[in-house]
């Protein structure tokens, strides 16, 4: 889902020190670091945040019950104030170039719509997409009455009738999870396997089990999410559903990247990443939900933090290279002067 951005900012011309593919929390938050630091950023934003159908995010201080939107508008003018810039646009290549004459690395990124830019180091923080079951009826509520996070929707779904819809074993996790915040859950295994252990603690915990397979999510007169639809016809009147989704992520134009790929436990894939993002692809730095899909807002903030400190440190040591390749090119005797 896209949201409504403002006014792009002209993609910059020459070479930026970074260009920051992805315009979420992780993207805008690594380029406020940089842009602090008085680096030449460009945030390359398509709009499209994960988090775009949830009316607010929670559990982020200071900012809890904002809208993701409210967030993202925040940061991309604090992202200005400080001199970086956010292009509105698709990319559709990212593409290691031909080294600069002091030796320092070059990306090339180019859009959908033609026009490129040259960079020198690159943080990717794309996100992902969220692949949910294919239950008749879940995406329509998606963000609202389906979700996945007990941390960022829990509170606001305290008390209801909330039913899990398994897709692996990460559900039972989640399960235990949604019983402190309701007493009325009811867990739909909808295929899964669902060992003899998991059904006693489960049974101590009063969560009720189904086995029959989900058909499909019904709602009421008015639209609201009402009842859970079984194979046998029968009707659970639910009022909230936790599903865990399959991630994938967004990695479309980022291929001459090469960055190698990791198959996250119970979530799907995402890119591989080392300590403050650092990738095995010289020059390119990851951050937030696409190596790390379980983070929250702040988590995927932070990481973006962490991983423009870590860029800057690395284009620190680059300029310094380079000013003494430079001085020891312009000391050096000329051809005619040598003896």
């Amino acid at each position: 889902m896209a949201t409504a951005p403002d006014a792009s900012d002209a993609l910059t011309e020459g070479t930026a020190d970074v260009v920051v593919i992805g315009g979420g929390a992780a993207g805008l938050n690594g380029a406020l670091i940089l842009a602090r630091s008085r680096r030449s950023v460009v945030v390359i934003d398509s709009a499209s945040p994960r988090n775009a159908p949830a009316e607010a995010v929670h559990g982020l201080i200071a900012l809890d019950g904002t809208s993701p939107a409210e967030i993202l508008r925040r940061g991309r003018d604090q992202v200005r104030q400080y001199g970086g810039r956010v292009v509105h646009g698709e990319v559709v290549s990212a593409a290691p170039a031909d080294r600069s004459a002091d030796g320092d690395l070059r990306f090339i990124v180019t859009l959908a719509d033609g026009r490129s830019i040259t960079a020198r180091r690159i943080l990717v923080a794309t996100g992902v997409t969220d692949v949910l079951p294919e239950v008749p009826g879940i995406a329509e509520h998606w963000g609202h009455s389906v979700v996945h996070c007990p941390y960022c929707h829990g509170w606001e779904m305290r008390d209801q009738p909330v039913g899990i819809i398994a897709t692996g074993p990460g559900s039972i996790g989640q399960a235990l999870l949604f019983r402190q915040l309701t007493e009325d859950l009811t867990y739909f295994s909808h295929g899964t396997d669902l060992d003899k252990d998991s059904r006693a603690r489960f049974t101590a915990r009063g969560i009720r089990i189904i086995d029959t397979p989900v058909t499909a999510v019904v709602n009421d007169e008015d639209g609201a999410l009402a009842w859970v639809r079984l194979a046998d016809c029968q009707m659970v009147p639910r009022r909230v559903l936790a599903v865990g989704t399959q991630t994938q992520a967004r990695t479309q134009g980022l291929e001459d990247l090469t960055l190698p790929m990791q198959d996250l436990p119970n979530m799907g894939r995402g890119f591989a990443s080392g300590m403050a993002g650092t990738t095995e692809v010289p020059g390119v730095w990851v951050a937030g939900n696409a190596t790390d899909p379980a983070a929250q807002v702040g988590a995927s903030a932070a990481a973006g933090a962490l991983a423009a400190a870590n860029i800057n440190s690395a284009l620190a040591i680059a300029d310094t290279d380079a000013a003494l390749h430079g001085d020891r090119t312009s000391s050096k005797p000329s051809e005619q002067g040598e003896k």
